[in-house]
């Protein structure tokens, strides 16, 4: 009997924890639903008239639609050069590895907001501010650390005389990484990819800096939003991008069990 009381109580501090670090999201649920045209918790009333707000709003679905739009062509950008970066940091074709892995990982490192200082200088000076390809590659500066990480994880964790038996049988090097390497790290990479598909999609210290006015994305217009006053349509569209990011996770962990490379 005593030997079962660590194990419950380190339980219990666990779901405690847990339930501490989910009040905030459920505070904002429970706000998306109240009747009145302020937040209130607990609602007073339930209603969905928020939702349809946020849904019929076009300055929310344009928001919305170039928050997607960014965050699927920085992730695919992504995922083209971190693996082709990985894959070369780990096959070694290249001097000074680890300085190298080091400055691709620097985004991670530096604050946000002095990154995006100095991409709006940078831009600046080379006269892209204010275009969607500025803002666009302002993202994939910041997703492609997401993606090399989680591919260098990834082929650490395989067995490479694989692709090299690929090789022996007639395989060129981009056959055999293609057919044998890439469906084995498959796994890594939806990982990485759904981290840097949420880092674009939640961005604010980057994007404001390089957006101009008419790319307003949806964290941005949530900041403003805030700024002028809070009402129950900011709770809702929130709640609609939590219960879109776990239906997204949930389609990934059953594709590919990605869980394994978190």
């Amino acid at each position: 009997m005593n030997e079962s009381k660590p194990g419950f109580t380190i339980t219990s501090i666990a779901l405690l924890v847990i339930l501490f670090l989910q009040v905030p999201v459920i505070v904002v649920v429970l706000a998306a639903f109240s009747t009145t045209s302020y937040l209130t918790i607990p609602p007073q009333g339930l209603t969905l008239k928020w939702f349809a707000k946020v849904l019929s709003d076009p300055v929310y679905l344009d928001a919305i639609r170039i928050s997607i739009i960014l965050a699927m062509g920085s992730t695919v950008i992504s995922l083209v050069l971190g693996v082709a970066a990985a894959y070369a940091l780990f096959k070694r074709m290249l001097p000074g590895t680890e300085a190298l892995t080091s400055f691709l990982m620097a985004p991670l490192i530096f604050p946000s907001v002095v990154i995006g200082v100095a991409l709006l200088q940078y831009f600046s000076l080379i006269g892209w501010r204010g275009s969607f390809a500025s803002l666009l590659l302002a993202h994939v500066v910041i997703t492609v650390p997401y993606i090399v990480r989680s591919a260098l994880a990834s082929l650490s964790g395989i067995d490479m005389s694989v692709e090299e038996a690929a090789r022996v049988l007639g395989a060129n090097g981009f056959t055999a990484f293609r057919l044998v390497t890439l469906p084995l790290i498959k796994p890594g990479l939806v990982a990485g990819a759904l981290f840097a598909f949420v880092t674009s999609m939640e961005n604010v210290p980057v994007t404001i800096f390089i957006a101009s006015a008419k790319q307003t994305t949806l964290p941005i217009l949530i900041f403003s939003s805030v700024e002028m006053g809070v009402d129950p349509s900011i709770a809702a569209v929130s709640t609609l991008l939590i219960v879109a990011t776990v239906f997204v996770l949930w389609l990934a962990e059953r594709w590919t069990g990605f869980h394994r490379f978190i």
